[in-house]
């Protein structure tokens, strides 16, 4: 399997899994977030497929970070929230560490790479999953604390 083939398969598994986190949502706001990550998930797949097929690529910078950010405030001032999100904990804690292998992996991928281009873009991807491991991170400490106020903050990536 080449390095394109391993990382879409890598996308498509994190894509499924933020859109079964997303059915899954009780709450409205989380599933806009899964399935906004799930977006992004499935923007890098396309991305590294039209990769492996030599055809023109370009990537949009994703919006996932401020929308969380912007959800965060709310979830917080719903009491009921973060109780409910008590139960989702061990499945955002796997996302957590599937978001810091993809940036493992996408940082291992920039630094083997010759090509100026691919290594701006693998590393632009490796922000990307850093900002999604911060969204994660940030809800699991909800999910922990729900009865403190948990301001949000910024996570340096994978941990």
């Amino acid at each position: 399997m080449n390095v394109f083939d391993f990382a879409m398969k890598i996308e498509l598994q994190g894509k499924a899994y933020y859109e079964t986190l997303a059915e899954s949502a009780r709450i409205p706001e989380l599933k806009g977030i899964f399935t906004g990550l799930a977006a992004d998930e499935q923007k890098h797949y396309d991305l590294f497929k039209s990769l492996k097929e030599e055809k023109e690529w370009g990537m949009a910078d994703s919006t996932m970070l401020l929308q969380a950010r912007s959800v965060f405030t709310d979830l917080i001032d719903r009491p009921e929230a973060p109780r409910e999100m008590q139960d989702a904990l061990g499945a955002y804690q796997l996302a957590l560490k599937m978001e810091a292998e993809s940036v493992r992996l996408y940082e291992q991928m920039a630094k083997k790479e010759e090509d100026p281009v691919l290594v701006r873009l693998y590393l632009t991807l490796a922000n990307e999953e850093k900002s999604h491991y911060n969204i994660l991170d940030n809800l699991c400490e909800l999910a922990k604390r729900p009865n403190e106020c948990v301001p949000w903050r910024e996570s340096k990536g994978s941990e």
